[in-house]
């Protein structure tokens, strides 16, 4: 088996932050090829959601629902938090890369003091998110992981049409 440099997180909240940063490094990896134009460009002119018409406008999105569940983490557990902005340094994709950087610096900050949480004592605890689902703590974070594999899904597709 080759060499693996890479360092693991213990716990099951570290392995889900290092999938995170995973899937994040593979949505950068495809806005490292995009050209301007192309990310700038309307990809969709018949969405109704306004986040999703261009690749800019999807890692606007991408990057402050990052932040957003960060907040509602800190929430759950009491401590304080940035208020998400409206729109972030994403002119560019390596703008973009950057703040997603700087979004899962602040994820890891926010899971900081909860790498040996036991996720079964926080699983009563309850996520109201702003669009109606409810989420335990597990879940917030899969969601995040998700919600990044989705939108590169997003990209991929609209940068080979």
């Amino acid at each position: 088996m080759p060499a693996n440099d890479k360092t693991y997180r213990n716990s099951p909240v570290g392995a889900l932050m290092d999938e995170y940063e995973r899937v994040t490094e593979d949505l950068k990896n495809v806005l490292k090829v995009i050209d301007q134009q192309n990310y700038d460009a309307v990809v969709d002119p018949l969405t109704k959601d306004p986040d999703c018409i261009s690749i800019k406008r999807i890692m606007n999105h991408v990057v402050g629902a990052g932040y957003g569940y960060s907040n509602l983490i800190r929430k759950l557990f009491g401590e304080s938090f940035a208020q998400r902005k409206e729109s972030y340094e994403v002119d560019t994709p390596q703008a973009a890369c950057r703040e997603l950087d700087d979004m899962l610096a602040y994820t890891v900050v926010t899971l900081e003091n909860k790498w040996d949480v036991n996720l079964d004592d926080l699983e009563n605890k309850i996520i109201k998110a702003s669009w109606g689902q409810n989420y335990d703590f597990e879940q917030m974070l899969e969601h995040a992981i998700v919600h990044i594999l989705r939108h590169r899904r997003q990209i991929e597709k609209f940068n080979v049409q």
